[in-house]
């Protein structure tokens, strides 16, 4: 290969991570549309102008098998070259694949968008269990910990000889009176 070329194995591995992302059974052998569609999102193959989400999903089918509804690393490569001539007009075939394995190689997938905790000073005031009061401060204990079960409901005292009798442990000071 040439110099700044990249490597099958480089391509495979970065190609096996995408396949595998959001998907528990997946093996990594073969890759659906909508993991082919975020490769080429993360590793800025789309750019909106000559390469486009629809172009995508267009190379996408047209390499995938009629009734299939993934596509091996072959038929990736194949995707990659068409892809890679339009996002790259005007260069060699070679060198705009070059130029497009080296947008995927050793990326991964991301996780942009995820739900973060919110911290605001709204939601510091509400969860405060310090400020609590009535019946929802029996809730916790002193270091704002929940108390469970116990904090929501009554529950019954039932160590004496009769289940719920308020004065259990009362009798021996009855009767010495």
């Amino acid at each position: 290969m040439a110099e700044g070329s990249v490597s099958a194995a480089e391509l495979e591995t970065a190609f096996q991570k995408f396949a595998v992302h959001g998907d528990t059974k997946a093996t990594g052998k073969e890759m659906n549309g909508k993991n082919f569609a975020k490769l080429c999102k993360d590793c800025n193959v789309t750019d909106g102008k000559s390469v486009t989400t629809i172009d995508v999903d267009i190379v996408f089918s047209k390499v995938k098998a009629k009734s299939a509804r993934v596509i091996t690393f072959e038929q990736f490569n194949q995707a990659l070259t068409e892809l890679a001539a339009k996002r790259f007009k005007g260069k060699n075939k070679e060198e705009a694949q070059q130029q497009l394995y080296g947008l995927i190689v050793g990326k991964e997938p991301t996780n942009v968008g995820v739900t973060k905790v919110a911290k605001a000073a709204a939601v510091d005031r509400l969860t405060d269990s310090t400020k609590y009061t009535g019946s929802h401060k029996g809730r916790f204990d002193d270091s704002g910990k929940g108390k469970g079960k116990a904090g929501r409901e009554d529950i019954a005292d039932t160590s004496g000889y009769v289940s719920a009798y308020k004065g259990s442990g009362t009798y021996e000071d009855k009767v010495k009176d």
